[in-house]
């Protein structure tokens, strides 16, 4: 077990880890899922050894590493640039740790060589770094990485300089290799709600340095515990808008009609109502006016402007949005998720609301 314990750091005033405390069992894969600035990679060189705290422990198994330099520690890490040796070939790269560790050469290189068939670069291992392509280089890193066997594998967003597609098959593959580890502990960082969705058992959602969310990824998705989380783990961006329950009722632009059952029981006050964009639909007797139009893939974001309030609306399907245009939209509010004055999560969906 992995267990980091209160960890803080804080440097020219700025706070990178605000007491960050979680416990990660072995075969595990957990995506770290944050902003540029949350907070990740500190948490990863921290563990790591790369970078010391002001306060907190990270123990193995009941060893604390708080005495530990970073090449005593059983932790592997991948981070965003192709950090290879350029003057060794392929093959010398991934041996290079094991030869670190005390093995001879030929074993080293007997391993590598096996771990360099598993990242499909088997014909690539007398090349130098230079001779490789961006993703060739790095499966190298990977392969270097895995090829130590430690118990700790630390990956910062290792796919991020890669294109889209390269990107997608490269994960699809990390994550079958992985299922192969047994007992390994994974940390994944990302700033992609999707892939941190998609990828692990677990998720760590963080912000400025803390910790705003932790667990499994649907239950993180489907019950965001605060606002700030709910703007982090949504893609396209969440609508966060004004409720007002009393003798007027009103979600924004939306009132006591559209409210239905979502404010049932609710006493009298102010709250915030989080509306996902696929929750935003064409058609209804609300006019609103078109922002900006996004297509993606298959998919179209459209960003609007309903009676002065920003709302972003998602559907999956190519649809042509004029700037300036004026389009009727509706929202099922009975998705809704309510939040307190304190941008606390109060109710997940009307009580008896459609998934």
């Amino acid at each position: 077990m992995l267990e980091i314990h209160d960890l803080t750091h804080a440097e020219d005033g700025v706070t990178h880890l605000d007491h960050v405390s979680a416990r990660l069992a072995p075969g595990t894969l957990t995506t770290i899922l944050g902003r540029t600035g949350a907070g990740k990679t500190s948490l990863l060189r921290t563990i790591a050894g790369l970078l010391v705290p002001d306060s907190g422990e990270v123990s193995l198994d009941g060893q604390g590493w708080s005495r530990l330099p970073p090449w005593k520690r059983p932790t592997a890490m991948v981070t965003q640039q192709f950090i290879n040796y350029p003057h060794l070939s392929t093959l010398d790269n991934v041996a290079f740790p094991l030869v670190r560790k005390g093995l001879r050469w030929p074993a080293a290189r007997d391993s590598a060589r096996a771990m360099l068939d598993r990242v499909g670069l088997s014909a690539m291992v007398g090349r130098r770094p230079s001779e490789l392509s961006g993703g060739q280089q790095q499966r190298v890193a990977i392969a270097r990485a895995l090829v130590k066997q430690a118990p700790v594998l630390l990956l910062d967003e290792p796919f991020v300089n890669l294109d889209y597609k390269l990107r997608e098959d490269l994960r699809e593959e990390l994550v079958d290799m992985l299922r192969n580890e047994s007992g390994l502990i994974v940390l994944y960082a990302s700033t992609e709600p999707r892939e941190a969705l998609s990828l692990g058992d677990r998720i760590l959602l963080m912000a400025e340095g803390r910790l705003l969310d932790d667990g499994e990824p649907q239950q993180v998705f489907g019950a965001p515990a605060t606002i700030e989380a709910a703007r982090v783990i949504s893609d396209p961006p969440i609508n966060i808008l004004p409720l007002t329950v009393g003798a007027h009722v009103a979600a924004g632009p939306f009132g006591a009609q559209d409210a239905g059952d979502l404010i049932r029981g609710l006493a009298p006050g102010e709250y915030r109502l989080g509306l996902r964009a696929a929750d935003l639909r064409p058609g209804g007797r609300h006019v609103a006016r078109v922002v900006l139009s996004e297509v993606s893939g298959s998919e179209t974001v459209t960003h609007l402007d309903l009676a002065g309030f920003a709302l972003v609306m998602h559907e999956k399907s190519v649809v042509t949005h004029p700037p300036g245009a004026e389009i009727a939209v509706d929202a099922n509010l009975a998705r809704g998720f309510i939040y307190g004055a304190d941008g606390t999560l109060l109710r997940r969906e009307a009580p008896h609301g459609q998934d």
